[in-house]
């Protein structure tokens, strides 16, 4: 025995309960009462079986007033207050997240039963333990009279009228039900529906609506729509309901709580019309609980809705009423929890991040917390709008989410209930860096987009790889067989650092050797020269054998001879695709030309609209980009060049067409390279401002589009008629 337990407990343990006391009576107001969590539910969790622990060891410390003696929440005062006929009790929570949980909760029960090896598996009902509100359904003579939440568990709120608007609610049941019947469930609010929610609300806000605000998560908003005032608001926002049990009823049907089996009694619930997880599953003894709780938890995150984890119920109604309660919880339950999916922790930094496209994101560099079954030091503040929207700030204690393969982000920021007049000031509110953190390159935030972009994208080594793929595409410059793994180990082991090391494999090392430029270098050795060094240095790579190294080396030798329209299409300037490309090779004729043009003369090219001709304004003002496309015409890149293109009326000029289904003569890249040189597009979605819609065999959803909206569809013949100037 702990001597401190003979002596009762210390005034320092006595501080610590009370305490305890008053912030889970604090978290819990905020959670039940004014649906605004302010800490995640694993560290509530802690923080209670804390508590149960000291009243555990010092029993004289238990009071009535004590959150381990109530089941949560207390009913609103707007609402009518509901007596339970049955309490709603809530159920032991094991947060062991392994197998384990199970197989204790299975010993437990068999030795309360008297159960010894040689005695069958117990028999189980494990059902997924939905994140949303409990709910009692009270139907008198088969009509719903009452909807109550949980409140503590012994007095609830009346929400009828906001239940009445879920459709998956009966109001009516089948003849036959008992003349009194409480159904017990949960209500939740699916995926798809919170983020239509909060999308709808994000809406509002921008159009500058006063009191409005988005929802942390499914429960929250599913919480706010229950508690709704007025039912008319509740009904825009979907809920959904499973049932999962029974309260009061009578007079009994097959002996009411005689059921034999709660399987039995979820399988009746299904036949009077309530929704029933097809989840719920029978397990027959720890070894299919265990099974279960991963097969579900593997499923978690493609589910329609929210988990937390699974709940194990012993099946037999005898053997649950033998086994009893003990305090709040009955002892033939569990619910067995997942690894939580968000928990509390510290900002320690927000640094910029550089993805392979230039898109620059802040990351929050946290105090690392195990979420979510792993880890976390970094999570995603998506962009300076987020960040600065939820007000995040380096030194603040934040709630971070992460679920599955999912990308671990900040929630929220949580605030002190009262600020101490000694604590530090909060750190500078976040604002993203003008240059680009990697090469300092400009970083541009384009009119209408959320993100900012770095403009180096030739140059900057966060984007190396994607610069790399892009240019050696088929459809721009093409140097058949470089794909993502050889870029990756091309660019990993240093042998390229920008675009034309691409072109001068095995370069960058012998120039260190011999203390030159890669470029003096370059010049002075011949071509065979060239071509040896880097076959010798593509034979040096993992899983590279001689003749795919030759293989290599010839298709860049055969990708120096390309067309302009391609060259430009592969520097990757944003927003510059194919048939962009294409009308400024057109128009100006020469690279030099393309490169020099002012804003207001790219206006005048086809295709080029303000964001374009910024983009390329952008794009070709930075010095380095120059210096890559000048590096690339000295590795021997080259392409025919003319007199800028006589501005003559074309056919299809200024009309956007889309192709759909197989045409008769034409596949899709000739139909689509004779639009294009009659000064048509090819656009790949219909819309209002689609010109024509050019139809084949097995056309699909397309079509449909174009005669919704109205769009002329043409068939092959047509579109040959057209483009021969003859429509």
């Amino acid at each position: 025995m702990n001597t401190a337990d003979l002596f009762g407990p210390s005034a320092l343990e006595r501080a610590r309960l009370v305490w305890l006391h008053n912030t889970l009576h604090a978290h819990a107001h905020r959670y039940y009462v004014l649906d605004e969590p302010s800490v995640p539910d694993a560290e509530y969790d802690r923080l209670f079986h804390e508590l149960q622990g000291l009243e555990l060891r010092y029993p004289e410390l238990l009071t009535a007033d004590s959150p381990t003696q109530r089941v949560g929440g207390r009913a609103l005062a707007q609402f009518a207050q509901v007596r339970h006929a049955l309490p709603m009790l809530s159920i032991r929570t094991e947060t062991d997240t392994q197998g384990s949980g199970a197989e204790n909760f299975d010993a437990r029960l068999r030795r309360e039963l008297g159960l010894t090896e040689l005695d069958a598996p117990l028999d189980y009902v494990a059902e997924p333990k939905f994140d949303g509100l409990a709910m009692s359904l009270r139907y008198e003579k088969g009509v719903l009279v009452q909807a109550a939440t949980r409140g503590d568990g012994e007095m609830g709120e009346e929400v009828t009228q906001n239940i009445r608007t879920i459709g998956q609610i009966p109001l009516r049941l089948p003849l036959g039900v008992p003349a009194v019947l409480e159904v017990r469930g949960e209500v939740y609010m699916r995926r798809d529906d919170f983020e239509t929610l909060n999308q709808r609300q994000r809406e509002k806000i921008a159009a500058g609506a006063k009191g409005e605000k988005t929802f942390v998560n499914p429960r929250n908003a599913a919480a706010g729509a229950v508690r709704q005032l007025d039912p008319a608001i509740a009904a825009q926002r979907p809920l959904s309901f499973f049932a999962y049990g029974l309260g009061e009823i009578t007079p009994a049907l097959k002996g009411g709580p005689d059921f034999v089996t709660h399987l039995e009694l979820l399988l009746t619930l299904k036949s009077w019309g309530f929704p029933v997880s097809t989840l719920v599953q029978q397990a027959h003894g720890a070894t299919e609980l265990v099974a279960f709780y991963a097969d579900i938890g593997a499923q978690r995150d493609s589910l329609g809705f929210d988990i937390d984890g699974v709940v194990y119920k012993v099946n037999s109604l005898v053997l649950q009423r033998r086994l009893g309660f003990v305090t709040r919880e009955p002892r033939w339950a569990v619910a067995h929890k997942f690894p939580a999916q968000e928990m509390q922790t510290t900002v320690l930094a927000i640094d910029v991040q550089v993805g392979r496209t230039g898109k620059l994101t802040p990351v929050a560099k946290l105090a690392p917390v195990f979420v979510g079954g792993v880890t976390v030091t970094n999570a995603t503040l998506h962009n300076e709008d987020e960040a600065r929207r939820k007000d995040v700030r380096v030194g603040d204690t934040v709630i971070v989410r992460r679920a599955g393969d999912v990308i671990p982000e900040v929630v929220s920021v949580v605030f002190p209930e009262s600020a101490s007049p000694e604590a530090p000031p909060r750190g500078a509110m976040f604002t993203m860096p003008g240059s680009c953190p990697v090469c300092n390159s400009l970083a541009v935030r384009e009119e209408g987009e959320a993100d900012y972009r770095c403009t180096g994208g030739l140059y900057c080594r966060a984007q190396r790889k994607q610069a790399l793929l892009h240019f050696a595409q088929r459809r721009a410059v093409e140097v058949e067989g470089l794909g993502d793994k050889l870029v990756d180990q091309l660019v990993d082991a240093g042998v390229i650092h920008t675009l034309p090391d691409l072109y001068r494999l095995g370069f960058r090392a012998m120039a260190e050797i011999e203390q030159v430029t890669t470029d003096a270098l370059y010049a002075r050795l011949s071509d065979t020269e060239r071509q040896h060094i880097a076959l010798e240095q593509l034979k040096s790579l993992e899983r590279m054998a001689q003749l795919s190294a030759q293989n290599i080396v010839q298709a860049l030798e055969k990708s120096k001879q390309t067309t302009l329209p391609r060259f430009l299409f592969g520097l990757g300037i944003r927003h510059v695709g194919e048939a962009t490309a294409k009308e400024l090779a057109r128009h100006f004729g020469k690279l030099d030309a393309v490169m020099q043009a002012s804003e207001a003369q790219l206006l005048e090219v086809a295709d080029v609209g303000p964001i374009v001709a910024k983009s390329l304004r952008t794009f070709f003002d930075q010095a380095h980009n120059r210096e890559v496309v000048e590096q690339l015409r000295a590795c021997g890149l080259s392409w025919p060049e003319g007199d800028p293109a006589p501005l003559a009326v074309q056919p299809l000029s200024g009309k956007t067409l889309v192709l759909t289904g197989t045409l008769p003569s034409l596949d899709r890249e000739q139909a689509k390279a004779r639009i294009e040189a009659a000064g048509g597009k090819v656009a790949g979605s219909v819309s209002k401002k689609t010109s024509f819609v050019v139809a084949g065999a097995e056309a699909g959803s397309k079509l449909e589009k174009a005669r919704e909206l109205g769009v002329p569809v043409l068939d092959e013949a047509e579109l040959l008629e057209m483009l021969n100037g003859r429509v």
